[in-house]
């Protein structure tokens, strides 16, 4: 951290050494399997990751899959660098950034925040459409894609307790010090929703809009909403359709998906010393996530791309992406997670609804908390929407913040 200078961006090139590179390849010949029980079916993933579907990763991982030329695509595609950042009440952090300018006048600047098990990858097939739109009629962005510190390429932080709160503080920093964008809109699923919405609370006067594919927040009270909890007590007869389906994923994830979440942000480093030390270990774990979450009846990612993804993880040794959970959820205090998901947020906020995204609650819950003026129900896609369905969602940040709403918010005095 040393060779840094407060707010000095330095180019970066992502690499991992050859030392890395061979061990890991030692240990995946090494590794060991479980054994499926023999009347649970094919499909069924009840149990977690599929032996042969991991099997057959692995083998792809020591014998097929060409990192050096993955990575040397991934820097081709991206603008990457380093910055060291002063953040408020923590102290000098490095973050790792893309940044691809449009080449338009009228472009708005655009921070997308992506989430656990992603990486700042999970904006690789939306950066050319947004940033090179088809023609001027339609809008452009300069867009900002941070690695939450830990993931990736993204220096772990050294401290405890950098959580949602102090990367929110850290990632505009980034935006308004660092690259002068004093006013610009936001796009965030999982963490990046969380982080965002954040942003949003802490420094009005710079995020002035915001999109979200992934919104988790509770009904409000009964005695602030009584008519909110009507209808959810009478869901089956006043619910949507959408809104039922909507429901019954977020009672599935808290009844049987996350295990994860408890663990890591309870004990993530006694996670690490598995995960961190084992690949197969910590492809078993990220598979599971991207076949549950992931809308797979119209989009399945390929072995290059899952691994990729487990890659961003495997580099920095698993553990200081699965530490993110204790430090947002335990270290950096309740109230910090209270207030990104309590608190009303006046900002204008868009959303998109992917039928297999596992916490976009009722719309009267988001009502309550959020100045929701913009709602696109979508007919496949999960959890990833910038990987499963980008054209999607490249439309709806298009549509989202070219709309008036969106021009007076950037226009207006914050």
């Amino acid at each position: 951290m040393s060779e840094h200078e407060f707010n000095k961006p330095i180019p970066y090139q992502l690499h991992i050494s050859d030392e890395l590179l061979d061990l890991t390849k030692k240990k995946l010949q090494l590794a060991r399997f479980p054994d499926e029980q023999i009347d649970v079916g094919d499909d069924d993933w009840s149990q977690g990751a599929k032996v042969k579907v991991v099997k057959r990763l692995a083998e792809y991982w020591s014998d097929g899959y060409d990192w050096r030329a993955e990575e040397a695509r991934i820097n081709a595609e991206f603008n990457q660098f380093k910055v060291k950042i002063d953040i408020p009440d923590y102290g000098p952090q490095v973050l790792h950034y893309a940044h691809q300018a449009s080449p338009r006048p009228d472009a708005i600047p655009l921070l997308f925040v992506q989430g656990w098990p992603g990486s700042f990858l999970e904006a690789r097939k939306i950066i050319q459409p947004l940033t090179n739109p088809p023609d001027a009629a339609t809008q452009a962005f300069h867009i900002v894609v941070p690695s939450i510190p830990g993931f990736g390429p993204g220096d772990a932080p050294e401290r405890s307790g950098f959580g949602v709160q102090l990367t929110a503080h850290g990632f505009t920093k980034l935006m308004v010090e660092v690259l002068g964008y004093k006013r610009f809109v936001t796009q965030g699923g999982d963490w990046g929703s969380m982080i965002t919405r954040s942003m949003a609370l802490l420094y009005p006067q710079n995020v002035r809009a915001c999109h979200h594919n992934f919104f988790p927040c509770r009904p409000p009270p009964w005695y602030k909403a009584p008519l909110t909890m009507g209808r959810l007590i009478l869901s089956p007869y006043l619910y949507t359709k959408r809104e039922m389906d909507s429901l019954k994923n977020m009672q599935y994830y808290g009844r049987e998906q996350d295990g994860y979440l408890r663990v890591q942000a309870t004990r993530p480093q006694s996670l690490g010393f598995g995960l961190g030390d084992s690949p197969i270990g910590l492809l078993g774990w990220l598979v599971e996530k991207f076949h549950e979450w992931m809308d797979v009846s119209h989009y399945q990612m390929s072995d290059d791309e899952v691994l990729t993804f487990v890659m961003m993880h495997w580099m920095q040794g698993a553990t200081p992406g699965l530490r993110y959970y204790k430090m947002a959820f335990v270290e950096e205090g309740e109230a910090s997670m209270k207030v990104a998901f309590t608190k009303y947020l006046s900002t204008p906020i868009g959303l998109s609804h992917f039928p297999r995204e596992i916490m976009l609650p009722p719309y009267d819950w988001v009502s309550s908390v959020a100045n929701e003026q913009f709602r696109r129900e979508h007919d496949k896609g999960g959890h990833f929407a910038a990987v499963e369905c980008p054209e999607l969602l490249v439309q709806d940040l298009r549509d989202w913040f070219s709309s008036e709403i969106v021009k007076t918010a950037m226009h207006n005095e914050g």
